[in-house]
């Protein structure tokens, strides 16, 4: 049954609406300001054979990695009603570990699987041994608890033999997981009931049209690029464990039938964290290009038919086992945007901005010294300033790109943890200069109440995020401890009274600025 243009509509509104309502569910259970005030989830909906159909408007690393990997986790496996199935690993789907998957089929009366329901959230304490979970590692193993797809509910019940972590250690989880199994048990009766109300045929026709739909969205915006090759390069600071201008490059060739981004120039896997899964390469391709459409496209599959991705094995864009990977989803994934859009800007120069700046500036501490109550972990993530385009200047301390999270305000973090907010402003100047200025950074100053260690996993410390035609660099972050400047990769230990001061970078200007 076909569905015309605004029934079509309609569907794709209603199956968005199911993600919404999941990741309000979501944030209103979680326990963690992690989850609850910074936003760091997704919610998603995918079809019986795990290609995507709806999301929220919630994380682009999320979302796009998995509607990459999606298909062969659901494929493998005899589903029933009432399971749940729970991952991290970033070989298997997964981003990094801390990003805990949980997926949950949807049947209807006839046990005719409809679907799958399924939400990412960041877990500051995963099982690693330095709190925040977002530890200086050189192998997945230290980086925390892995889990490959585990039944965490299998027809109902509660699974036998659950990953050591805390929240999965009573007669039910608890916690943020408990949090993320009602936000899928809300989708998958919300999917139940629209396939109720709609038919069982109108909601494939709606399912399949929709992917048509997107992929004709999709060749129309690239009908607008012009075709031919391009060629981009941008590099890593360092690895934080030696190694430094860790190279990414990209051949980008447009066609009549789409994009095929070719990343094996790129260096090969590094020692430190900066590896990435292919899953993450591709969900920053994804977004760069969603970019190009108009508002009212759907996210779904079928937006992606037409870009291709060409890796390296090996490479530090596609890593193996058992490679670090925890800045891989942070940190490579943002400069990936720049490469992406650094390529398109030659074929689209009228639209594409100038480099924002290029890191989420990664923040992990705390003090897993004591057990019990007296444990605390605390991640988080900095804005920054986005970069400049033709018309617009670059916006102030914003979370850009790969990111869609929020701050932790200041009232939150210093009610949960044993910290105090100093400063907190933006960083004026930061932006490049240009016809079009770009976008400030903002600087925060914590000071400790106690004890802790901390992680930092930063970048363009060394580096400028770049402006366009003629537009000035954004200046590059700074980290102080105490008055003295710190590494861009860096583990300590601070003293009740130490202070820890991060100044982000800003974006890069468009158009050479006016002297006159």
């Amino acid at each position: 049954m076909a569905l015309n243009a605004i029934e079509l509509k309609l569907f794709s509104s209603r199956v968005s609406a199911i993600c919404d309502e999941m990741g309000l569910v979501l944030r209103r259970a979680a326990f963690s300001p992690n989850i609850k005030d910074r936003l760091d989830f997704s919610c998603a909906l995918f079809g019986p054979q795990g290609e995507l159909f709806a999301q929220a408007a919630h994380i682009p690393v999320h979302l796009g990695s998995m509607a990459y990997a999606m298909g062969s986790l659901v494929r493998e496996r005899d589903w029933q009603a009432g399971d749940m199935l729970m991952v991290n690993d970033p070989f298997l789907g997964g981003t990094h570990l801390p990003d805990v998957t949980l997926i949950a089929p949807a049947f209807d009366a006839k046990s005719r699987l409809l679907g799958f329901v399924a939400n990412r959230a960041h877990h500051a304490n995963i099982g690693c041994d330095t709190p925040g979970s977002m530890p200086l590692s050189e192998r997945l193993d230290e980086e925390g608890v892995i889990i490959p797809p585990t039944w965490l509910y299998r027809g109902g019940r509660l699974a036998n033999d659950l990953p050591d972590l805390p929240d999965l250690t009573g007669a039910e989880p608890s916690g943020d997981f408990a949090a993320q199994v009602g936000a899928n048990r809300v989708g998958v009766r919300r999917l139940v009931e629209l396939v109720e109300n709609l038919g069982l045929q109108v909601y494939y026709s709606g399912m399949a049209e929709l992917h048509d739909y997107a992929d004709r969205i999709m060749l129309a915006a690239l009908a607008e690029v012009r075709r031919g090759s391009y060629r981009f390069r941008d590099s890593m600071d360092s690895d934080g464990k030696g190694n430094h201008d860790i190279l990414l490059a990209l051949e980008l060739r447009i066609d009549k039938d789409g994009a095929v981004l070719d990343l094996t120039g790129s260096a090969d896997e590094v020692p430190g964290n900066l590896n990435c899964p292919e899953s993450v390469v591709a969900a920053a391709a994804y977004y760069c290009f969603r970019c190009l459409l108009p508002p009212e496209a759907p996210a779904c599959a079928g937006l992606f038919r037409r870009i291709h991705l060409k890796t390296r094995p090996g490479s530090v864009v596609n890593a193996g086992r058992p490679a670090a990977v925890a800045a891989g989803n942070v940190e490579t994934s943002m400069r990936l945007v720049d490469l992406v859009f650094g390529a398109l800007a030659q074929a689209l120069p009228e639209r594409i901005p100038a480099a924002s700046q290029g890191t989420m500036n990664n923040i992990a501490m705390g003090d897993n010294s004591s057990a019990g109550d007296r444990r605390w972990d605390y991640y988080e993530t900095l804005a920054g300033g986005t970069g400049a385009g033709p018309r617009l200047c670059g916006l102030d301390a914003v979370q850009s790109h790969m990111t869609n999270t929020l701050n932790t305000p200041i009232e939150s973090l210093e009610m949960h943890y044993p910290l105090r907010v100093r400063r907190y402003c933006l960083r004026r100047g930061s932006g490049g200069a240009g016809q079009q200025r770009g976008g400030d950074g903002l600087q925060r100053e914590y000071e400790f109440l106690a004890p802790a260690q901390v992680t930092l996993l930063t970048e363009r410390r060394r580096s400028q995020p770049w402006g366009l035609q003629g537009g000035a660099p954004g200046k590059s972050g700074c980290n102080w401890f105490n008055g003295e400047p710190l590494a861009d990769k860096i583990s300590f230990k601070v003293r009740t009274g130490d202070r820890l001061s991060i100044a982000t970078p800003g974006g890069g200007g468009w158009g050479a600025p006016d002297t006159g």
